[in-house]
């Protein structure tokens, strides 16, 4: 028998070659071959050992996933919906309370208007963009935006007036903005004050 630990085949190769000196006889060689019947001769005993590749890490979904959950951060979520015929008003922190009343009272001149209603809300919400960076770039301080009264909502939640009362308090250039008055559109409209150009963060 083999030594605790040696391979048969490399244990019968070495017995064989060691015949001649031990004394060993053919028939003694051919019933050994017998009694470990036949052999496969390893070209190398040893194993290829290779390092698995970590899987590639997905930087840009990586990035785009943090930049929604800014985003997502950013949105004011405590703001309840309002329904049809409630009226909307913001006042960012620092802002006067009479610029509010004056606002309400329409006692500022309206120098750009936009009209959102009846729009999907991801176009409206382009437009909304486009328009604010329009005011924003040419100094307009006090604007309309139509949003329409959602008379046609489920469950008389209006989706696009609730949509622009959250998207205008995510702008830090809004100062503050409020449902019109009734001769210009009621609650189906708000009049917006925006910073000047001058003041806005860069």
């Amino acid at each position: 028998m083999p030594p605790s630990g040696i391979d048969w085949c490399t244990f019968s190769v070495q017995w064989v070659a060691m015949s001649d000196s031990k004394g060993v006889t053919q028939d003694d060689i051919k019933l050994f071959r017998q009694a470990i019947g036949e052999v496969d001769v390893l070209e190398h005993d040893g194993v290829e050992l290779s390092t698995a590749r970590p899987a590639p890490v997905p930087i840009q979904s990586i990035i785009s996933e943090q930049q929604a959950l800014n985003q997502m951060a950013s949105d004011p979520f405590d703001v309840p919906d309002v329904e049809i015929g409630d009226e909307l008003c913001f006042r960012r922190s620092g802002v006067q309370q009479q610029i509010i009343r004056k606002l309400r009272k329409g006692q500022f001149a309206i120098e750009s208007e936009l009209d959102l209603h009846g729009m999907t809300v991801s176009v409206a919400k382009k437009e909304l963009g486009s328009f604010l960076d329009y005011c924003q770039s040419t100094n307009r301080r006090c604007v309309r935006i139509i949003h329409g009264k959602g008379h046609g909502s489920v469950n008389k939640i209006p989706v696009l007036k609730n949509k622009l009362n959250r998207w205008l308090q995510r702008y830090d250039s809004i100062l503050a903005f409020c449902s019109a008055p009734s001769h210009d559109g009621g609650t189906g409209a708000v009049y917006v004050i925006i910073k000047k150009h001058s003041q806005q963060r860069t």
